[in-house]
């Protein structure tokens, strides 16, 4: 144990158990890293290897059938569950397992080491990037289809060690700026209720025996200003500052902490929490993510498909019937019978497109009026959603678990009235912290939610109950 380390866990003896985990983080980084180079391994083997093989047979399992098998891991284990983490111990899977983090950060050690450019740092590319890749990943079926999970996570991954390799040293600068899921984790974090808190007070009156040494200079790889540090939303979780002059430790805080507190945090000031966040969450989040979960179950692009494709041949309009050709662009294996037209690929455009406008558009529309009734800016109202937005995501992610499961013959009869449910408590959850986030008309503000999560709600009991 080097000096540093065991002067920060000495301090820490008597803290609770929670902070002792936190101490325990720093005190076995390399422990950290090992796992880390695990999941990368695991990860590497899984997106590449099943995009080179024969598609699997009716008949596989997911135990007998590695591309099964690591559709399991990424769609019906990884994601939703990564989504349910983030929501209860904050970014912790960034800064522990995250695969993409860990090769950035790694490359970042022997790349140029440049400064982050000016358009890097623009706001909205947290939003353009997880739409892009959403949109992107329904053309393609890429739950279903090993290249196209090859292509998006493994150009992602690509785009991770490029972005370590240029800018940065020893530092996750595309995380910070560029990882098409950091702006719903950081929005998502917000409500956890594990997260690193740092006293100012404490950091700034340390005796000098408990700053940071020479030797042991904390790396901050998602580049936060630690002694400032009041959000969990870029943290990263990852340990390596717990303990820091006596100041930074894991705690628990009440999940409602950060949306209702810290009235002046920048993350928290209408001016400086920029419209980015908010239009992720009404209509990323709320909008196209609901979109991609549901348009292949609605009836109502089948009769619209239908109709289309009447009114082209009445016409003698052929080429949007044509086969795109291209499993990178649209959906293509004529040997599963899955082949998308240009029509079927235009329509799922449209579908998810007008969903987006329609329901982020609804969600929007009531945060301006709630905000108008309580004397708060529809971003910060916003903030309230996120309980609901959240689990929006997770219950259409659980979805696919749960298909995965029904094609091993594993059927869960009660899973959409729990769904259901979870979102009728996180509706109810977001209108109470619209109550008391507005000290004034507080009962306007929970309406507004309430309304608000409404339209998103209906549509999710409808695909759950009558479709």
């Amino acid at each position: 144990m080097n000096t540093a380390t065991g002067r920060i866990m000495a301090t820490g003896s008597n803290t609770g158990w929670l902070a002792r985990l936190g101490l325990a983080m720093r005190r076995y980084r390399n422990a950290i890293v090992a796992a880390q180079w695990f999941v990368v391994l695991g990860y590497l083997v899984l997106v590449a290897v099943p995009a080179f093989l024969p598609l699997p047979p009716d008949q596989a399992h997911i135990w007998n059938n590695l591309t099964r098998f690591a559709q399991f891991m990424f769609w019906g284990i990884w994601w939703p569950f990564v989504i349910l983490s983030i929501m209860a111990l904050g970014r912790m899977w960034c800064g522990v397992l995250c695969p993409e983090g860990a090769l950035t950060e790694w490359v970042s050690r022997f790349g140029l080491g440049r400064g982050i450019p000016r358009w890097m740092k623009w706001g909205g590319w947290p939003f353009v990037a997880f739409v892009m890749t959403t949109v992107f990943g329904q053309m393609t079926s890429v739950y279903e289809y090993p290249k196209p999970a090859l292509l998006i996570l493994g150009g992602s991954t690509v785009g991770a060690i490029a972005v370590g390799l240029i800018w940065g040293r020893e530092k996750r600068v595309w995380c910070k700026h560029l990882c098409p899921v950091s702006g719903v984790f950081g929005l998502l974090a917000k409500i956890a209720p594990v997260h690193f808190k740092v006293d100012q007070t404490a950091w700034d009156a340390a005796p000098a025996g408990h700053r940071t040494s020479r030797q042991h200079v904390i790396n901050c790889a998602p580049l936060i200003n630690i002694r400032r540090m009041e959000s969990a939303s870029a943290c990263h979780a990852c340990g390596r500052c717990a303990g820091e002059r006596n100041a930074v430790q894991l705690a628990l805080r009440s999940p409602n902490a950060e949306i209702l507190g810290h009235p002046g945090a920048p993350e928290n000031k209408a001016g400086e929490m920029n419209d980015w966040p908010a239009r992720l969450l009404v209509f990323g989040m709320l909008g196209v993510a609901l979109g991609a979960f549901q348009w292949s179950a609605s009836p109502w692009l089948v009769a619209a498909k239908q109709a289309a494709a009447g009114w082209l041949v009445d016409h003698e309009v052929w080429w949007p019937l044509n086969e795109a050709g291209h499993w990178w662009l649209f959906t293509y294996y004529p040997e599963a019978n899955d082949v998308f037209t240009w029509l079927d690929g235009g329509l799922l455009l449209a579908y998810i497109a007008a969903e987006t406008l329609v329901v982020g558009g609804w969600v929007w529309g009531w945060l301006k009026l709630a905000g108008m009734l309580t004397g708060l800016p529809w971003q910060r109202l916003s903030q309230t959603l996120i309980p609901f937005a959240g689990t929006s995501v997770f219950v259409g992610l659980s979805q696919l678990t749960t298909s995965q499961l029904a094609g091993e013959r594993v059927i869960l009869p009660w899973a959409n009235d729990a769904r259901i449910a979870l979102l009728a408590l996180a509706a109810i959850w977001s209108a109470n912290l619209a109550w008391r986030l507005a000290k004034r008309n507080g009962a306007s503000g929970a309406l507004g939610i309430l309304v608000a999560a409404a339209f998103p709600l209906a549509a999710w009991g409808t695909q759950f109950f009558i479709w």
